[in-house]
C-alpha cells in the first residue's frame, strides 16, 4: 500500500473531510496539522508543497510519490490505484 501523508489545518472543514475519507476507506495515513507545527516545520512543509508544484493551500495530500491538493475523492482513488 502507498504511503499517504495529509498536511492539513486543524480548523479546515475540507481537511477534516479528507482525513475522514481515508479513515472510511481504511487507508492508513499520517496527518500533520500545519498550524500546530513550529515555524521551521511549517517552512519545510511549504517547501515540499512548492517543490511538488502546489500553491500552498490545504489539504495537501501526498500519495506515494504523487501529490494533490484539496478534497477530491476521485483524484485520491486515481492516485491510490496508480501503478
Amino acid at each position: 500500500m502507498k504511503k499517504v501523508t495529509i498536511y492539513a489545518l486543524s480548523t479546515c472543514l475540507w481537511c477534516r473531510k479528507t482525513k475522514k475519507y481515508f479513515e472510511e476507506k481504511k487507508v492508513p495515513f499520517k496527518a500533520v496539522d500545519y498550524d500546530k507545527q513550529d515555524e521551521d516545520s511549517q517552512e519545510k512543509m511549504m517547501e515540499e508543497m512548492r517543490a511538488a508544484g502546489c500553491s500552498g493551500s490545504f489539504p495537501f495530500i501526498r500519495i506515494g510519490s504523487d501529490c494533490t491538493q484539496g478534497y477530491d475523492p476521485d483524484e485520491f482513488e486515481k492516485l491510490l490505484n496508480k501503478q
